[in-house]
């Protein structure tokens, strides 16, 4: 099949990650991905407008981003239907964005199949953080596009409410969560990665990504400081706002040695990182998400401390394939790192389940290609044909 995949992100960020895999993931299966979305920069190296743009818009009054974020689509619009007119594409994906009309009108045009992934609500989600000022303008647009789909794809059940809410159908609602490629992880635990960062004979508990102060991972030190094991290491992978703070935490409570930050590291050597971890963090997560990096944490057959909240119960188990627990309950966190730190067994059984989950269940990039396919595919039949 012929795939015009049409988004709008400039951040080389976990969207990137996503759009590449999923990308891929259609190659490998034999169809054919034709990219429509903004650069930051030309072949020469400068940047393009919108690349300035980017980088301007944060001295922006609010508004006016706004506005360029709907007036994109002027901008977005002809390219897109250049490209549907060189190679014909049986459907259109397009991963949603705030004010983003450009796919709907281009379904318009041609009648064919338009799918959009959503993995956020993304009107409630600025509303909620003060970063949303055309609020009615927002809404309509997202409310018009999920509408105007024929098939829209949230990432989580959590997150599907949220469509259902805006008055789109149900049998066009399918959640498709995120997934991982299995093949990365395999041959991870060598133990030579674990030498190089001095963590023999540790057990270590592990968290990739942002670090900010919500995650809670002066909760984690505070628990080694009570449990006074010195064999118990974090190992963040990643920086952010709220690591000197946990510097300086583990400094107070005077277990600096046990706390180690590899820095930002490159996506591709995020298998490796982890199979340096026993236990993997998740310490909370929006009530609609479906992070990647649980899916890699399960890859990598990490034991899994995670936020008993819906959308991950959508994922994994309690006492099968991971720990969940209240994420405001300090205690609860603290009792979930003891019974790991102390319960070998009980720790190499979840990371086996963990592992064997993404397998039995097709939490798989490849899996998510198929299936969007897959509904394509049934969507092109359904389609009336000329004439009928």
């Amino acid at each position: 099949m012929r795939i015009l995949y049409h988004h709008r992100i400039l951040a080389a960020d976990g969207m990137q990650v996503h759009v590449k895999e999923l990308v891929g993931a259609f190659e490998r299966l034999g169809h054919q991905v034709h990219m429509v979305g903004p650069q930051a920069a030309k072949s020469d190296g400068k940047q393009t407008l919108t690349g300035r743009l980017g980088d301007l818009r944060a001295h922006f009054p609010a508004v006016l981003g706004e506005v360029l974020e709907a007036g994109y689509n002027f901008k977005a619009y002809p390219p897109l239907k250049r490209e549907a007119h060189a190679v014909s594409p049986d459907f259109i994906y397009e991963r949603y964005n705030s004010f983003l009309l450009a796919g709907l009108w281009l379904k318009r045009r041609l009648g064919i199949p338009y799918l959009i992934e959503v993995n956020a609500p993304l009107c409630h989600e600025r509303a909620l953080l003060g970063n949303l000022q055309l609020q009615g303008l927002a809404r309509a647009m997202e409310r018009k596009v999920w509408r105007g789909a024929d098939a829209v794809l949230p990432v989580s059940d959590a997150l599907a409410d949220y469509v259902r809410r805006e008055g789109v159908a149900e049998g066009r609602i399918h959640v498709i969560p995120n997934g991982v490629r299995p093949e990365l992880y395999r041959d991870i635990r060598n133990g030579k990665l674990r030498t190089k960062l001095g963590l023999d004979g540790k057990t270590v508990f592990g968290f990739v990504g942002y670090v900010r102060e919500w995650h809670g991972l002066d909760r984690v030190l505070h628990a080694f400081a009570h449990l006074a094991d010195p064999d118990l290491h974090l190992l963040i992978v990643g920086e952010g706002p709220a690591s000197e703070a946990l510097r300086q935490t583990a400094q107070d409570l005077g277990i600096a040695a046990q706390l180690t930050f590899t820095g930002a590291r490159p996506h591709e050597e995020i298998p490796a990182l982890l199979g340096a971890f026993d236990v993997a963090l998740q310490p909370d997560v929006t009530d609609y998400a479906s992070p990647l990096k649980l899916f890699e944490y399960l890859a990598a057959g990490c034991a899994l401390i995670a936020p008993d909240r819906p959308n991950i119960r959508e994922l994994v188990t309690d006492g099968e394939t991971a720990l969940l627990i209240d994420p405001k309950d300090d205690k609860a966190l603290s009792d979930a790192i003891a019974v790991l730190a102390r319960d070998t067994v009980k720790r190499r059984a979840l990371g086996q389940a963990a592992h064997d989950l993404i397998e039995k269940r097709d939490f798989t990039w490849d899996g998510n290609a198929r299936k969007v396919t897959n509904l394509a595919d049934r969507l092109i039949r359904q389609a009336p044909k000329n004439g009928a």
